[in-house]
């Protein structure tokens, strides 16, 4: 019996000895990192996707003056051409050869009437009424042969570029012949390109002339800077999305060539963290930790916006003065204890 006593007070002994020093031993706490909550804004952007065109107001399409055959063809689709280099030779079709050679003889035949009419007109023999209709009949006679000349009826013509081009389509091919009025090409300038885009209406109309842009072709890095100029009004019943137009830098892009835009149109206000910073429940609700006196606190937040890897997050519970933690704020929970990470100093978590 006496040993039973014994046993049980040594190990009572024991016992308390080890909840002293347990209850002696520091609370298991969390290496950290931090940085200061602050107030900011962020650009605030809408994302499209669309593909490189011509600008309507760098573009022309070269038609045919008059009946022709095409007898040359100098270019193809796709080609840069230089200002006045030649597109194609035409040659007038049977039909405008003879309606030049009858301007030709109507002219002839206009001079003859009108020198005998001034003849019989110094005799007394015509009148002045007369005079001048002969006179009105050879000027309109040679307008409408300087006309036809004009259209290249007189002979074979050479079309050339206007400007430096890049030749976007060809509308006939050689030997074909082509009516008065039919299209021949479609040119455009390389230097004023556009990229036409498509946003939902509820962005769309966020969008303005003049707002910055940044544009990626697909398949690289490298983005360049543009600007709006012009939204459209009405949404494409092809796509339903309203078209947005967006002047390029010259010489970076290709027609056809497909690419994104980052517009930015206006601001985001908050506060300003790095994405690292939020986290998600399982819920699916957005929160921080928050430094309070060594301590965390979860605080609820909604994200009003994004640019790279920064968020704009907003929330009532968020107190400028305590800092946000970054790193190893997963690990924590509401008043969890917490270290901070110096800087220089590596310790173990």
């Amino acid at each position: 019996m006496n040993n039973r006593w014994i046993l049980g007070a040594v190990a009572l002994a024991a016992w308390s000895t080890y909840a002293i020093a347990a209850s002696d031993a520091p609370a298991p706490s969390v290496l950290v990192t931090q940085t200061a909550l602050r107030q900011g804004t962020l650009p605030r952007t809408i994302e499209a996707y669309g593909v490189v065109q011509a600008s309507a107001a760098a573009s022309r399409t070269v038609m045919a003056a008059t009946s022709a055959t095409v007898q040359t063809l100098y270019v193809r689709e796709g080609e840069e051409v230089s200002a006045g280099a030649p597109l194609m030779q035409l040659v007038p079709s049977p039909q405008t050869t003879a309606a030049y050679a009858q301007a030709q003889s109507a002219q002839r035949v206009a001079e003859q009437l009108l020198s005998r009419t001034k003849q019989m007109f110094a005799q007394h023999l015509a009148t002045a009424q007369q005079l001048a209709d002969a006179q009105k009949a050879e000027s309109d006679a040679q307008s409408n042969l300087a006309a036809l000349k004009a259209q290249g009826a007189g002979g074979a013509q050479v079309l050339r570029a206007p400007f430096r081009a890049i030749v976007l389509h060809v509308a006939a091919s050689q030997g074909t012949i082509v009516s008065a009025g039919s299209p021949l090409f479609d040119l455009a300038s390389p230097e004023k390109a556009i990229l036409k885009v498509g946003a939902v209406p509820a962005q769309a109309l966020l969008v303005g002339r003049g707002n910055a842009a940044r544009v990626t072709a697909v398949g690289e890095e490298q983005s360049w800077p543009a600007a709006v100029v012009q939204r459209g009004s009405m949404v494409d019943p092809a796509t339903g999305l309203v078209p947005i137009e967006i002047a390029l830098p010259p010489g970076r892009f290709l027609p056809g060539e497909a690419a994104d835009a980052t517009i930015t149109v206006g601001d985001t206000q908050g506060y300003v963290v790095p994405h690292a910073a939020i986290l998600v429940d399982d819920h699916g609700g957005t929160y921080v930790v928050q430094d309070d006196g060594l301590k965390a606190r979860k605080v609820a937040v909604s994200i009003a916006g994004a640019h790279g890897d920064q968020d704009v997050i907003r929330g009532d519970g968020l107190k400028p003065g305590q800092p946000l933690v970054l790193s190893g704020n997963y690990q924590l929970d509401d008043g969890m204890s917490m270290r901070v990470e110096q800087p220089g100093k590596k310790e173990a978590q």
